[in-house]
């Protein structure tokens, strides 16, 4: 098949690589002219190190790329998912097929992914979810890894599994694209909190519990939003939220550990070089709360620190003064 992945981050050529491995005629799309001759010159991304790109993988800077393409997957940060989507639109057929692999919420409209990418591009075309416990650099690397593909036409749900499935590269099909995509933004969320306990000088027994209890937190939300709760005891809800508050992989988890060292949050943020999507979707989950009336103390303490400048260690004590509860009243299953 004829693909286009737009994004030419660590994750859009990872996908490009399993793509063009798989078979397809894949083309790579990168936001910069010079960050495309890069890559087409050199066959490397510096964010997958050691990492040769395939001679099979095209390269270009030019949108109208998605023309005639049997699936779009777009791999933008979060922030630049709109602008992208408005400009494939009228490329688009309704027998197109659009895979996001992008991760958050939209500022100011709390829209999830697929969500934007159905406004923008006039819901022309199937819009699928792509998500799960998967490091681009892991991906690239050939390591085996297994993710969901969640969308409500499970024909379109079922056509990337395939396209994506290999024997190093599980894909497993849902129709639960709103469980998919929270559980895919919010562990951002919670892997900055992990990070900022590690940074402060807490173990295990810390993360554990913000693991646990930031999972619960978000299956409320989820479900009180029309997901299902046996999606966040799967690959995106609980393996995405593991791998993310493990690994120093994780961009949102080293940023965390910076802030519990003490760093400011914007320079924390600049010193990671990439974008930290749990600091902008926490702004968003707390909205998505406020409006569905869902508590989400661990997001609430979150936003306080890293836009209310307020200290991690007397939050983490607020959350543990907490007034006593039965675990089952907040529990996830």
């Amino acid at each position: 098949m004829k693909i286009a992945v737009l994004g030419s981050g660590g994750w859009g050529t990872a996908l490009a690589m399993l793509l063009a491995e798989n078979g397809h005629t894949v083309t790579l799309w990168s936001y910069l002219e010079e960050e495309s001759r890069r890559l087409q010159q050199t066959r490397e991304n510096p964010l997958l190190p050691g990492v040769t790109l395939p001679e099979s993988l095209s390269y270009t800077w030019d949108l109208s790329c998605v023309r005639g393409c049997g699936v779009v997957v777009m791999a933008t940060p979060s922030f630049g998912v709109r602008s992208t989507a408005e400009g494939i639109r009228g490329m688009l057929t309704p027998e197109t097929i659009l895979v996001s692999v992008s991760k958050g919420i939209e500022k100011g409209s709390s829209l999830r992914m697929t969500e934007i990418i159905r406004q923008a591009t006039g819901d022309l075309c199937p819009v699928v979810a792509l998500s799960g416990p998967s490091h681009a650099e892991e991906v690239a690397r050939r390591v085996p890894t297994a993710v969901v593909s969640a969308c409500p036409d499970q024909a379109a749900a079922e056509t990337v599994q395939d396209l994506f499935l290999n024997d190093r590269f599980r894909v497993y099909s849902s129709s639960d694209v709103v469980g998919v995509e929270l559980g895919a933004a919010l562990k951002n969320v919670m892997a900055l909190c992990t990070g900022c306990c590690t940074g402060m000088g807490y173990g295990d027994n810390t993360k554990a519990m913000l693991m646990t209890r930031g999972l619960a937190e978000t299956a409320r939300l989820g479900v009180a939003l029309g997901g299902r709760r046996e999606t966040f005891a799967g690959l995106a809800g609980m393996g995405d939220l593991i791998v993310t508050c493990t690994s120093m992989n994780s961009r949102n988890y080293r940023a965390g550990i910076l802030i519990g060292q003490g760093m400011p949050v914007q320079q924390a943020i600049q010193e990671i070089g990439a974008v930290v999507e749990g600091y902008y979707a926490v702004d968003s989950a707390r909205e998505l709360a406020k409006r569905a009336g869902v508590e989400m103390p661990i997001t609430q303490a979150a936003y306080q620190v890293l836009y209310e400048g307020r200290d991690p260690k007397t939050v983490l004590q607020e959350l543990m003064r907490r007034e006593k509860r039965h675990e089952m009243e907040e529990t996830w299953i």
